[in-house]
């Protein structure tokens, strides 16, 4: 079966939604069946949590050195701001994520309608 095996308006969305499905939850069932099994502090997860995390850095790191659509349009200098404000604003504001991430997409907004 493949993308384009049926003609029909609604088959790349099934397909794009079972393939997705099937990419992701099929890792997730396997992480909830051996997550319960494996020490918190054992080698494996603390390896696992680390290429999560780097993972994260480099989407992150990406997108602020190789931008796309309307962030593209931005400073490097801005990018880097708001990324350091948010961290700064995460690191001193209890450890939120969400405060994090509000910071920094403030700054962007900022930059953009000053600009």
């Amino acid at each position: 079966m493949t993308f384009d095996a049926i003609d029909g308006w609604w088959w790349p969305y099934l397909f794009i939604l079972i393939a997705g499905w099937l990419a992701t939850d099929s890792w997730r069932f396997l992480g909830v069946y051996l997550g319960e099994r494996i020490a918190n502090d054992s080698d494996l997860l603390v390896l696992v949590r680390a290429m999560a995390t780097a993972l994260v850095a480099a989407v992150i790191g990406n997108l602020i050195a190789f931008p796309t659509g309307a962030l593209a349009s931005t400073s490097l200098i801005l990018r880097l701001g708001a990324a350091a404000l948010g961290f700064l604003a995460y690191f001193f504001l209890g450890r939120r994520i969400l405060v994090g991430i509000g910071v920094a997409e403030a700054v962007l907004l900022a930059g953009l309608a000053l600009s």
